[in-house]
């Protein structure tokens, strides 16, 4: 698999390689993105050659290495487990934001939360799963919009599963500081209600959202400890880093964590692929539905 990677981004038009500090060849690039792919399922084309070693070379200066081909040796090594995980973190993009895309939180209101609001009361279960949570704009708005209906939802058996392959980014969702630019999409009295000052600016969300999100490091394409079922799954503009293939095999496994009647969350450039797409309908902009369970 890593010589038939290497050949495929071999094989593509080469793309001008910056001359900058460290030594990189088309060589080095293939090593990285088959590592990518083998490791996360993350496909990098030639494109984003640049961009790799923009990431990276803030590695190997940290590491002392004096070229991209001493870095490629490392992380191949025995010794270099752990740098392969950082090379991960560091090649992972994380653009989010608080009510990203918010017709998805009307809709998680208007569809899942409030039909649901007495029986939840009475003790009905409520799971909700953020897929790449990156730093926790994503599962704390899903716990505002919770907590907009439903002030006192930790009370009651309701919990949102957070994860991410990017340890350094849920280190940064466990802090739950944001700057108030980062919070400007957040309604003014939820601002009030769920969010404190946390100096120079800043604001941290108090015990009510953070206590609804339990934040777990996951790979997509590795083993997931979780057994379900999610009443909404929201994997939202993360589906566009893997090819088609990978696409099918991470849609078939959320599918089987959806209950009859649940949601599933995409990004607005994503779509269904493969078996999956028989086993749901749509239900709003990106919004699926699985098939079964009781209309709402």
């Amino acid at each position: 698999m890593r010589a038939t990677a290497a050949s495929s981004v071999a094989a593509t038009k080469p793309q001008p390689l910056p001359a900058g500090e460290f030594g990189y060849s088309i060589e080095d690039f293939a090593f990285i993105a088959t590592t990518l792919y083998e490791d996360a399922g993350i496909h990098l084309p030639s494109t984003k050659a640049n961009l790799v070693y923009s990431r990276l070379a803030k590695r190997l200066r940290k590491l002392g290495l004096e070229s991209f081909r001493d870095y490629c040796s490392f992380v191949g090594s025995s010794d270099g487990t752990d740098e392969r995980a950082q090379m991960i973190a560091a090649l992972t993009t994380n653009v989010t934001r608080f009510f990203r895309e918010p017709h998805h939180f009307e809709h998680l209101k208007d569809r899942i939360l409030a039909p649901q609001l007495k029986d939840i009361r009475s003790g009905q279960r409520l799971r909700i799963w953020s897929a790449g949570c990156s730093s926790g704009q994503e599962p704390y708005s899903i716990a505002l919009a919770i907590l907009s209906l439903l002030p006192d939802a930790r009370a009651y058996n309701v919990r949102i599963l957070a994860t991410d392959i990017n340890v350094h980014v849920l280190e940064m969702a466990r802090r739950a500081v944001y700057t108030a630019d980062e919070v400007r999409n957040v309604p003014t009295e939820l601002r009030r209600a769920w969010m404190e000052q946390a100096g120079s600016g800043n604001v941290r969300l108090d015990d009510g959202p953070r206590g609804l999100v339990t934040l777990r490091p996951l790979n997509l394409v590795g083993a997931w400890p979780m057994s379900g079922p999610f009443d909404a799954v929201f994997c939202r503009n993360v589906l566009i880093y893997f090819d088609e293939k990978t696409q099918m095999r991470i849609l078939n496994r959320l599918t089987s964590l959806v209950r009859p009647g649940g949601y599933l969350y995409l990004g607005h450039s994503e779509r269904l692929v493969g078996p999956a797409e028989a086993l749901f309908k749509i239900d709003g902009t990106t919004v699926y539905r699985k098939l079964g369970g009781v209309e709402q």
